[in-house]
């Protein structure tokens, strides 16, 4: 109850999120529904699909590691900057991290993407804005980096992972949301930026 009362966009979104994908493992005719499908978004068919694609997952590993990452950071972030901040900075994180991929396989047909890394993402970079000497773990290293050092190397693994293409990971959503993160938050959070170099010049200092 304390979380809705006090962050209720991240929560209504966690749960929403958690419950549309254990219901669409066993449904199958929601993943249809809600999943996205660039060759049908470029041609101006189920574009709702870059809003409702961001509420399944594709296993539970997926949904697990996306919901664990968004219960550190989103329920935080939210608490920091407001809430319609934080559902602009989450909802613009979802739909623009998928424009790439849409123009990028407009032309193929079996081509799908699911997931809310995009707008995990976003909301991460956020986050890294308000709180850059937190501590974070980047996989393969086993040790804490500050955030202001995962972020650059999280950037630079998903463009080195989205042209070697070995997974079927969509790294170009976890770039751009990410990106999408720090714009927006910039745009509609006054005094970010000078909050942001605060934190640096007080760590320098």
């Amino acid at each position: 109850m304390e979380y809705l009362i006090h962050t209720p966009v991240a929560s209504i979104i966690f749960l929403l999120t958690i419950v549309t994908s254990i219901y669409a493992f066993s449904n199958h005719d929601l993943y249809g529904k809600f999943m996205l499908h660039p060759y049908s978004v470029s041609r101006r068919h189920k574009v709702y699909t870059l809003l409702t694609s961001g509420l399944i997952h594709g296993d539970w590993m997926h949904l697990i590691f996306n919901m664990m990452t968004f219960y550190f950071f989103a329920f935080q972030l939210e608490a920091m900057i407001g809430s319609w901040q934080f559902a602009i900075i989450y909802i613009f994180g979802l739909i623009l991290s998928d424009i790439p991929s849409v123009i990028k396989h407009k032309n193929d047909m079996w081509y799908n993407s699911l997931g809310a890394s995009g707008a995990i993402s976003a909301v991460l970079f956020s986050y890294i804005l308000f709180q850059p000497f937190s501590s974070m773990i980047i996989f393969p290293i086993p040790i804490p980096i500050w955030a202001i050092i995962f972020g650059p190397l999280y950037l630079i693994y998903c463009v080195y992972a989205s042209k070697q293409s070995r997974d079927n990971i969509n790294h170009d959503a976890h770039f751009f949301g990410a990106l999408t993160g720090l714009i927006v938050t910039v745009l509609i959070v006054p005094g970010a930026i000078p909050h942001f170099i605060g934190q640096l010049l007080a760590k320098i200092g």
